[in-house]
C-alpha cells in the first residue's frame, strides 16, 4: 500500500518546519506523540518527557541549567562519553545534541544501527533519516557535541560468545 493523502500532508507539514528532509530520504515512524521529547527518545524513553525543568523528568544528580553540557551530562549518566564525530562505528550507539545558534540545547537525536539517526520532533512524529543535516536549521541548530557507548546486544544475543 502506498502513502496516503494524510502521510503527504503530514510529510509537507515536517518540511516546511525541516527543509532538509525537503528530497531527502527519511521515514515516519510514529505518529505525534506528546509523552516524550527527543531526549526521551534518544535516551531510550518513550514514555516522558526528559528536560532539566523542574516538572519534568531529569537524571538524578545532573545539572537541571539548559545547557549543552548539562545534556551531555545526562547521556553521560546513562554510559556515554564525548567522541569526536558522528561516523558509525561499529558496536557504537551515538547521540548528537543540537545547539541553537545562541548555544541553547535544542535536539537530540540517536543513531541506529545501520547509520541512519532517529529523531523525535518535539510533540510531533519520530522519524529515521540519513544525516544529521536532515534536521538541522533554525528551530534546532547544529550538532555540536557527538557521545557515544558501546551498543546493547539484543536480548537474543545476551549470553553467546
Amino acid at each position: 500500500m502506498g502513502p496516503t493523502k494524510g502521510d503527504t500532508v503530514v510529510k509537507e507539514h515536517l518540511e516546511q518546519i525541516f527543509p532538509g528532509l525537503r528530497g531527502a530520504p527519511y521515514e515516519i515512524t510514529s505518529p505525534a506523540q506528546p509523552d516524550y521529547n527527543c531526549v526521551a527518545w534518544a535516551a531510550g524513553d518513550d514514555s516522558r518527557w526528559w528536560e532539566p525543568g523542574e516538572f519534568q523528568y531529569w537524571p538524578e544528580g545532573v545539572s537541571r541549567e539548559y545547557t549543552t553540557e548539562a545534556y551531555a551530562e545526562a547521556f553521560k549518566h546513562l554510559g556515554f562519553e564525548e567522541c569526536g564525530d558522528a561516523r558509525l562505528e561499529e558496536g557504537w550507539e551515538k547521540v548528537a545534541i543540537f545547539a541553537t545558534e545562541d548555544g541553547l540545547p535544542a535536539h537530540a537525536p540517536r543513531q541506529l544501527a545501520d547509520g541512519r539517526w532517529t529523531s523525535k520532533l518535539g510533540k510531533l512524529q519520530d522519524i529515521v533519516h540519513t544525516a544529521l543535516e536532515q534536521v538541522s536549521g533554525q528551530d534546532y541548530g547544529s550538532p555540536i557535541i557527538i557521545l557515544r557507548r558501546r551498543r546493547r546486544k539484543p536480548a537474543l544475543e545476551e549470553g553467546t560468545p
